[in-house]
């Protein structure tokens, strides 16, 4: 005889989650792209000589600065502020390879832009990355319109022209968040604006990672989103939810969060 259970459907994945689940884009041919390479360094690996998020974070900021001024944009488009981040590492990066870096724009609007970074090494590494930057203006700090000529630079590979912001990733903490550990800031984490640089997050997140090994097993992907800044003198508190193939944290100060992260295994 037949059963009379009938299945329930799976629950619809919300918009954000397609977007975390989502691969990101095939880069351009390597000529296509502005490269650069960099040897990982003894202060940017952990004690089993893995590349950590924090030393992969420096290298996009570092190949942006020098993106700007391989085309002439400092005096245009000097300042850049990052909203996301997302690091996919295949194959992790060790100690001493030789990493080529392949930086390009895949999509942005007059005002940010979606700029991906992928990461080659000679030890077959592997990373891809792309993060959410806005152009601000020097004088107001506010969004400003990007450059022509930086505008034509950056479109040569871009699939879309309208981008517009969208979150991926819970900005409250969930209720089965834990209650939280103070994350001191250092002087050493404060850039010339005051605020805590685009790295030292990534410490707060290698900090919960430390006692998780098995999200340090590639391939995984880490996402940051940031809501306000964190400056000088702010209480930093990291709020973690554990899952069985992720953690996600929340960086607050007071009852307000200013960023969230989540790692998980692909």
């Amino acid at each position: 005889m037949g059963s009379d259970t009938v299945a329930k459907p799976a629950p619809e994945k919300s918009a954000a989650e397609d977007a975390l689940a989502q691969p990101l884009g095939a880069a351009p041919p390597p000529d296509d792209a502005f490269r650069s390479t960099r040897t990982v360094r003894t202060g940017d690996v952990d004690n089993r000589e893995r590349l950590r998020l924090d030393g992969v974070a420096r290298y996009l900021q570092d190949i942006g600065t020098d993106n700007l001024d391989a085309v002439d944009a400092t005096a245009t488009d000097p300042l850049w502020i990052v909203r996301r981040t997302v690091v996919d590492v295949h194959r992790p990066a060790r100690f001493r390879e030789q990493l080529e870096l392949r930086r390009w724009c895949d999509a942005l609007s007059t005002r940010w832009a979606n700029v991906r970074v992928r990461l080659d090494g000679t030890g077959d590494a592997l990373i891809d990355t792309s993060a959410f930057w806005i152009n601000i203006g020097p004088t107001n700090g506010m969004p400003a319109r990007i450059s022509d000529r930086l505008w034509e630079h950056m479109a040569r590979h871009a699939e879309d022209t309208r981008l517009r912001w969208r979150a991926w990733l819970p900005p409250t903490p969930s209720d089965d968040a834990d209650a939280g550990t103070a994350f001191p800031l250092r002087a050493t984490d404060i850039d010339p604006f005051d605020h805590v640089n685009n790295a030292a997050y990534w410490h707060g997140i290698e900090e919960h990672l430390a006692g998780r090994p098995e999200l340090q097993t590639a391939p995984y992907r880490a996402v940051i989103e940031h809501l306000r800044p964190v400056v000088a003198g702010d209480a930093l508190v990291l709020r973690a939810r554990h899952e069985t193939d992720a953690l996600t944290l929340w960086f607050t100060v007071g009852d307000e969060v200013r960023a969230v992260a989540r790692v998980g295994r692909r």
